[in-house]
Formats: C-alpha cells, structure tokens, sequence
C-alpha cells in the first residue's frame, strides 16, 4: 500500500449563503451575497501510520476539510486522494477505506453498545455473528466492562459513548480514521482515555489518523505533525517541536503552541474552540 494515506493538493471549497440567511447578512455586513470560503487552496500528504493533527479555532476550515476528505462535500477545486484514490472520481473506493468520529456521535441511546454497533455491522454488510465476537473484543480492549456493553448507552458516560463510536468506526477496519474534535466537552479523564485509545489505534493496529482539534496540549501529545489552519488556510506545518521553534521563549518560559498560533494568527484559543 502507498506510504502516503491522505494527499491533499490545492483543495478548496466555498459555501454561498442562502436566500433565507439574506435579511439578516444585509444587516450585519451589508453584503447578502458574499460567499464565505472554507477551506482556502491547501496542500499536505499524510504519511501511513501517521497522527496527522488539524488545528485551529471554530471557523477555521477544520470540518470542512474533514468532510471533504470523507466524501461528504466535494472539493470545488484542487483534488484529494486517499491511497491513490481521488474522493470525487472514486468515492466508493475511498469510503471503504476510511471512518469517521464526530464531536457529537450519533447513537441509538436506548440501545446498547451492543446493539448500536451490530446495527452499524449490517449497514456495511458484515455478519452478524462475526461481528458480536469483534463487538466484545473491541470494547474489552478499550476497558469498558461486559455488563457495560449490554446496558443502555444513555447510561454511560461521554468519555465511554466516545469510545464506543471509535470502537463502532473500528469495526470496518479503516485503513484511515477521521476524528473530528472527537474529545471536545470531555472530562479531564475521559479525555485522556480516548487519547490513549488514538494512540494504540496507530500503534497497534497501524491506522492513519487525522485529527481535527482545538486543543493545544491535546495536539502536542498525540500528533506526528501539526497543521495549523486559520480562515480555511494553513499557515504552518510542523512537528509540534518544530512549530514550537518557529517562536522564541518569552518571559523566561519555554513556547507553547498556543504562543505559536498567537504568532501566527493574532487570535487566541479559548476553551471549547469559542473565539
């Protein structure tokens, strides 16, 4: 398989505004029809087995640029392509290759873990009792207890339902995952769970990650490379030891990436991504 996962090359999208959003543009900015430009002429290849990190503030591109690469919106110029596969010419070879966690994973929440992920097996047309044996292992290895997989999942925890859709993208076995903000709104511990699960994703399993965050330490700690997005471009990309050095120590501390994303941007990170 290609060393390079994910290539993105001059991609760009714009979103027009619509009719029934007009009254109350013309009030704000006086233009009702100014489109509003997402993801802004990037390019970046992410390496096989890589952590790939996306980082910026609301606004910035950061789902957009998720949602093209899953083939959910299509790129109105440049191309991606995933494993060789471009998104807009073969989308059901690249949707096979891939998964995706949102911020705000969608469940049946009366439903168990159990029932909610054999429901997400036969929409992909995998066997149903295969996969009850997979279910179990997967979510044993990401320490939720068996009594646990067979209660309601509106009974757990945020952390633990997180998990759950990791543990449900897993079970098609992507060669690459897209998590999208996926700790956001999460407790501190919660928090650190499902990043010990990312990492044993790429260490064990060997899958390509790409993670769209705002948070800073959270990048740091899990990502290969970092790329920092603002108004839909990328205004760096580094190693976070390398973005780090971009910026020189102030007041006797050493550089943070937020010093960096300030430098860079003039914008600051607050918490839950809001400006």
């Amino acid at each position: 398989m290609d060393k390079i996962a994910i290539q993105v090359h001059e991609a760009y999208k714009v979103f027009h505004k619509q009719r029934r959003w007009l009254p109350r543009l013309r009030k704000r900015n006086g233009d009702e029809r100014k489109p509003v430009v997402a993801v802004d002429r990037i390019s970046f290849d992410v390496q096989r087995k890589e952590i790939f990190g996306v980082l910026g503030p609301n606004g910035s591109g950061k789902s957009t640029l998720v949602r093209l690469i899953a083939t959910l919106l299509l790129p109105d110029g440049g191309s991606v392509t995933l494993f060789g596969h471009d998104v807009e010419r073969e989308p059901m070879a690249v949707q096979r290759l891939i998964n995706r966690v949102s911020v705000e994973a969608s469940f049946f929440k009366k439903l168990s873990p159990m029932e909610n992920l054999l429901y997400g097996a036969r929409l992909y047309g995998l066997d149903a009792s295969s996969a009850r044996r997979e279910i179990v292992a997967i979510l044993s290895r990401f320490d939720i207890k068996k009594r646990d997989i067979y209660q309601p999942l509106e009974e757990m925890s945020r952390g633990m339902q997180q998990k759950v859709a990791i543990a449900r993208a897993l079970l098609t076995r992507p060669a690459v995952l897209l998590l999208d903000e996926p700790t956001t709104g999460l407790d501190p511990r919660s928090k650190r769970e499902v990043q010990a699960v990312v990492k044993e994703l790429r260490d064990q399993q060997g899958t390509t990650i790409l993670l769209t965050t705002h948070d800073m330490v959270e990048a740091e700690a899990l990502c290969d490379r970092v790329a920092i997005m603002d108004a839909g471009k990328v205004v760096a990309l580094d190693t976070p030891a390398g973005l780090r050095a971009m910026v020189p120590p102030a007041n006797g501390r050493p550089t943070t990436l937020e010093d960096v994303f300030l430098a860079l941007t003039g914008k600051k990170l607050v918490e839950n991504g809001k400006e």
